[in-house]
Formats: structure tokens, C-alpha cells, sequence
């Protein structure tokens, strides 16, 4: 069997390698002037390979062993990370409804039309994804930096000892 300190480690790299990614698929919807369906695809691949380094080693490692580990930093630890993925789940909300309206009104093919023009709540959308996306990445770095703590007093200051 593997030793559980391999199996940390592998995770928290994984978790620390979905940080540029994730960063990177923000940074090209904020850089780009107009949001054609090609960016968005682009920008998708980037948080989707983020999210998948990042909720693998959560549903398939972290999760099972929460329950057995309720100690004061694990439970900070699990706090940051669900409330960083309900801040997700909010930010899909509004993505969604972008999406639909974007897409309905075909005007990722057609950058020149002001999307704020499409519905009457796009502003709103547009706000929900913000929030959702921006809470998300300042709670998963929170959940990120807890999590370094604890592999630090978990597995690295037992085997220096």
C-alpha cells in the first residue's frame, strides 16, 4: 500500500498545479475585448483542466477522509473548499443565463451587439458570475494555503521528528 503521505503529496500537487490554470482561463476572458465563442472555448479549456486537478484529488482523497479528521484546521480547511465550490455553483447561475442569451441571440458570432441589450437581467447575471468567480478563487487560495498547513503538520513535521 502506498504510503498516505505519497498520496497527500500527489494531491496537493495536483491542487497547487490547477492554481496557473485556473488563473490563466480568468486572465483570457479579462484580457479579451469581445467575447467570441472561440474565447470562450479557449478560456474553458484552461478552467476546465483547473478544475479537474483540482476536484479529482477532493472527491477521490480529501472528501472520504474528512470525516475520520475533524480536527480544528481540517474542519477550516473543508469550510474554505465547499464554500469556494458553492461560490462556483453560484457563478454557474449566472453563466448559464449568459450563455443561453449569448448564445440565442447568436452573438458569439456576432461581437459587434452590446450583451447588456439581450435581456433585462444581464447586468444581474453578469454580477452573480463576478461575485461567484471572484469568492471562488479567494476561498480556494484560502482552502489552498490551510491545506499546505496541514500537509506540513501532518506529514512533513512527523517525519523530520
Amino acid at each position: 500500500m502506498v504510503d498516505e503521505s505519497v498520496i497527500a503529496a500527489v494531491a496537493g500537487l495536483s491542487v497547487t498545479a490547477s492554481l496557473p490554470f485556473l488563473l490563466y482561463g480568468a486572465w483570457i476572458m479579462i484580457d479579451a475585448e469581445v467575447v467570441t465563442w472561440d474565447v470562450l472555448i479557449h478560456h474553458l479549456k484552461y478552467i476546465g483542466v483547473g478544475l479537474t486537478l483540482t476536484t479529482v484529488p477532493l472527491v477521490t482523497w480529501m472528501l472520504p477522509r474528512v470525516l475520520g479528521q475533524m480536527t480544528g484546521d481540517a474542519v477550516i480547511h473543508a469550510f474554505f473548499g465547499l464554500q469556494a465550490y458553492a461560490l462556483l455553483v453560484f457563478a454557474f447561475t449566472g453563466i448559464v443565463r449568459i450563455f443561453q442569451a449569448k448564445r440565442n441571440a447568436d452573438v458569439y458570432h456576432n461581437p459587434d451587439a452590446d450583451i447588456s441589450d439581450l435581456h433585462e437581467d444581464m447586468d444581474h447575471w453578469r454580477k452573480r458570475l463576478r461575485i461567484g468567480v471572484a469568492g471562488f478563487m479567494i476561498l480556494w487560495i484560502c482552502a489552498w494555503i490551510t491545506g499546505l498547513y496541514r500537509f506540513y503538520t501532518l506529514h512533513l513535521v512527523p517525519a523530520l521528528v
